[in-house]
């Protein structure tokens, strides 16, 4: 039942579109726009640095207090971390595919951004370290964000392992298979990006318009 719980809150935040109603106040659907994805990288390419952080911002909040809520409401609980996590997994579904825009949002990774903050504080510095480092040498926001992904899974197994979550057995397994979803999630929803990748295709992101292409 407390996983329930934590995936409904999470998913209610989630479906607070950030990008989507920023486009809305501006006169446009971002889903019609750019890349058509309702996410921070879109805004920015669209509406400038301004709007691309204010997104960012709002999505990654929304994942955060998701995550809060679940450790405020289930604190005393033997699997606290695995509620959390739960919860930003709803947050995540909810931003990815809100039901009242017919399932079209965005890709999650500022969402993802808000469950690195709170969930631990040990993997924020792995985030921003992975992230920036790879956006500022080859300016791809797909393939920080993919990397993001894997160095978090791989981070999740290895403190659990060292029982830093306080859980084990099939509680462990769990929050192994449910990081292991988010991950694959996320792969899922950058296929395109993957294949432009590869290709040599995908398109750099600048912060600053005047480097922009």
């Amino acid at each position: 039942m407390e996983r329930i719980v934590c995936l409904i809150i999470g998913y209610a935040l989630g479906n607070f579109q950030t990008a989507y109603i920023y486009g809305k106040a501006h006169g446009v659907d971002i889903r019609e726009m750019g890349s058509g994805n309702a996410g921070t990288t879109n805004t920015l390419r669209v509406f400038g640095p301004k709007a691309g952080l204010i997104v960012f911002l709002g999505d990654v909040l929304k994942c955060a207090l998701a995550v809060t809520a679940a450790r405020l409401l289930f604190h005393d609980s033997e699997i606290k971390y695995l509620l959390m996590l739960y919860g930003a997994a709803g947050a995540i579904l909810g931003h990815n595919f809100p039901f009242y825009l017919k399932f079209r949002g965005g890709k999650g990774i500022a969402a993802t951004a808000g469950l690195i903050a709170a969930f631990h504080p040990a993997f924020i510095p792995m985030g921003l370290i992975v992230f920036f480092s790879i956006f500022f040498t080859t300016h791809y926001v797909s393939l920080g964000s993919l990397l993001l992904y894997a160095g978090f899974l791989i981070q999740l197994v290895v403190m659990g392992q060292m029982g830093i979550f306080g859980l084990s057995g099939s509680a462990l397994c769990e929050l192994y298979a449910l990081g292991a979803f988010l991950t694959v999630m996320a792969y899922v929803k950058h296929r395109t990006n993957i294949m432009r990748l590869l290709k040599g295709e995908e398109r750099k992101t600048y912060l600053s318009k005047k480097n922009a292409l």
